[in-house]
């Protein structure tokens, strides 16, 4: 099956400010796909782009097989969670759901159940006939998030979609991204939120300055940036495995003692079977010897550096 969303060589400029650089990336069907970086890093401009609310300045894009530039009808098949949010303040919770529902082609009587049954499902069935602007902040994003989702779209875009929700509340946009998943459609989402994408991410594209900095399948990106790191736990403490590994400099590169285990690290390229035998010597049973995972977190850090913190301009929100 082809790819469900592709871009090759996609860039935006805004007079000499380089938005987005020369991007490209794939989004397998029915995954959950993250586009992670620092605030500013050309996050949102990338999805405003592939839903053709912006142009792009070159390359190419193809959604669902199509060009959303040259075939609008493309986007009835997405639902598009924008980070700046757009809900009707005025209107009832119940209406606004019905209304935006009714623009993608879902009759208004199954709008009307339908929603109501999402209403439920979020916690907001007592709010159906309140007026939007009467809600909290997370109580608006839920219902957005409800008129993203409720034409049941073969492809899920997302920007920022935790932003303003209390943890209770991102558990549940969580359960219902994992949902779609299971269902066969494909999520696409922005986060700068690493814990967030680590949970729900199975390939990653972590851009900064407009940029790509990496992607791929998460599980591959761990292992490629894992490192010669260890954990070492003994049966009980034990001053002599202690000296051994404070004094071991042939061996270990680094080493961090803990409560209760050590974290070491070997010279780049040593493998660690010298020094498990080492360790299976000493007098106090080894109970356990684990090569240490780096967190989504930990590698971001080490290949964003600086421009995670660097002064970047704004995205540009609607043009």
């Amino acid at each position: 099956m082809s790819e469900t969303l592709v871009l090759e060589g996609v860039s935006k400029r805004y007079a000499t400010h380089h938005a987005v650089r020369e991007l490209s990336l794939s989004v397998p069907p029915g995954s959950i796909y993250g586009i992670l970086g620092p605030n500013g890093a050309g996050k949102s401009t990338t999805l405003r782009m592939v839903m053709n609310i912006i142009a792009r300045d070159a390359g190419r894009i193809s959604l669902l097989g199509a060009d959303p530039a040259r075939d609008r009808e493309v986007l009835r098949r997405v639902g598009y969670l924008p980070e700046e949010r757009g809900l009707y303040r005025k209107m009832k919770v119940i209406d606004v759901i019905i209304f935006f529902a009714c623009l993608k082609g879902v009759p208004a009587d199954r709008a009307r159940r339908e929603g109501e049954a999402w209403l439920e499902r979020m916690g907001l069935a007592q709010w159906r006939d309140a007026k939007v602007e009467t809600l909290s902040k997370g109580m608006q994003q839920k219902v957005q998030f409800i008129t993203t989702v409720l034409h049941q779209p073969e492809v899920l875009i997302l920007d920022e979609p935790h932003s303003g929700l209390d943890p209770v509340n991102q558990e549940v946009l969580r359960d219902t991204i994992l949902d779609a998943a299971r269902q066969g459609r494909t999520v696409i989402f922005s986060t700068h939120n690493m814990d967030q994408a680590e949970q729900l991410c199975e390939y990653v594209c972590i851009i900064a300055g407009g940029q790509k900095v990496l992607d791929g399948r998460l599980r591959d990106v761990r292992r490629a940036n894992r490192g010669n790191r260890y954990l070492i736990e003994f049966d009980e403490p034990s001053a002599e495995a202690d000296r051994f590994i404070q004094g071991n400099r042939r061996l270990l590169r680094k080493t961090q003692r803990g409560p209760e285990l050590w974290e070491v690290e070997l010279p780049a390229g040593d493998a660690p079977g010298e020094l498990l035998a080492e360790l299976a010597r000493l007098p106090v049973p080894l109970h356990r010897f684990e090569r240490i995972e780096p967190s989504l977190h930990e590698i971001f850090v080490a290949h964003v550096g600086n421009a995670a913190v660097a002064d970047r301009r704004q995205e540009p929100a609607h043009v």
